[in-house]
């Protein structure tokens, strides 16, 4: 609300949701209730570990808010609450709309 720039990758990424995905709780990748500043669910890394783009499939299926996903080396920039734009470092890195329908690709500018 005072202009100030909230940052945060990993954990710090999923901190700002509703619900996020962690693997804070142990080996089993788990929900978890989220500060709430953005709506839905978010879930990092999701193409660098290889279990989390299945059990955040899972996890939405079964009842955890619907969200966003973001590959790794993947910045989503929201202004407010509204997402404003997705880059990306890594060529082919993306972020996903993940819902109980299925996933979507989000388009994302490649940073030079």
């Amino acid at each position: 609300e005072n202009g100030v720039l909230l940052w945060g990758a990993s954990a710090g990424m999923i901190c700002w949701f509703e619900a996020g995905v962690t693997d804070s709780y142990g080996p089993q990748l788990a929900g978890m209730d989220c500060l709430g500043l953005l709506a839905g669910s978010a879930c990092p890394n999701y193409d660098g570990e290889i279990e989390r783009r299945p059990r955040y499939r899972e996890l939405v299926d079964s009842g955890l808010l619907e969200g966003i996903a973001a590959d790794d080396g993947v910045a989503l920039h929201y202004v407010g609450t509204e997402l404003s734009e997705i880059v990306t470092c890594r060529p082919g890195a993306a972020a996903y709309r993940v819902t109980r329908a299925g996933e979507e690709k989000l388009p994302a500018r490649e940073l030079s």
